[in-house]
């Protein structure tokens, strides 16, 4: 009988700070995960693609707590994360995980620089230095003058950008991203991943990207395809100048 690891195993150059082994997932009697494996370097921008129903999302879940696993392991930074309780999954995320939707999931009844605010808000952090917070993050994608603004009075690509800065303002360990311009015309959505992109480099934040577009998955380090519930290996991105 094989003894569990207790830690991540190297792989490459160590630098691994999410892993997915041998994952499964199902719900009801449709299998999303058939035994994916994937592992993610600190500090790196992965794009999973696939088509419509593939189990990237359903992935990215698993990876990040939201979903357990029916089977298999996932690991953040040396912890095994499937087998925390659910107390201890929301903590990781509240503290390590940042979050960005493909329609934003902003509170409606909350102005721009409110929805920013939130997750500090959540984490102890007093009013004023969150809602500070939250306007420096809004200024630095472009968003000055809309703190006061509720989501309905924002454009698709705000509402968007505003999601962004909600996701980055704890300054996560890593962002995860799913259909992040699946909402917006073309020009709007890469407008969002460049100032996301940026602001990953900038912060040394892991990014982690569903999405179904190349144009998308440009914008990353490397890329890995999702078909049937397994993960097969893409290439890396090209540099561009």
């Amino acid at each position: 009988m094989t003894t569990p690891p207790t830690a991540l195993t190297p792989v490459g150059d160590g630098r691994e700070l999410l892993v997915g082994r041998n994952v499964c997932k199902s719900f009801g009697q449709t299998v999303a995960l058939a035994g994916a494996n994937l592992s993610v370097a600190a500090g790196e921008i992965l794009a999973i693609m696939g088509p419509s129903g593939s189990g990237k999302s359903t992935l990215l879940h698993c990876l990040a707590g939201i979903l357990p696993p029916d089977s298999g392991e996932t690991w953040f930074s040396g912890v095994r994360t499937d087998q925390l309780n659910d107390t201890a999954r929301t903590e990781l995320r509240r503290t390590s995980f940042g979050f960005v939707f493909q329609f934003g999931q902003l509170v409606p009844e909350l102005t721009a620089e409110e929805n920013v605010a939130l997750p500090l808000l959540l984490n102890g952090i007093r009013r004023r230095p969150a809602v500070d917070a939250a306007r420096l993050w809004l200024a630095r994608l472009g968003l000055d003058g809309v703190g006061g603004r509720r989501s309905g009075e924002l454009s698709g690509g705000q509402a968007q950008r505003v999601a962004l800065a909600r996701g980055l303002v704890t300054k996560p360990r890593v962002l995860f991203a799913d259909e992040p311009t699946g909402s917006l015309d073309s020009l709007t959505g890469e407008q969002v991943m460049e100032r996301l992109v940026d602001a990953a480099r900038t912060e040394g934040t892991t990014v982690v990207i569903v999405t179904h577009e190349p144009r998308v998955a440009a914008y990353a380090d490397r890329e890995v395809m999702v078909r049937d519930g397994r993960v097969s290996a893409g290439r890396p991105q090209l540099a561009t100048s």
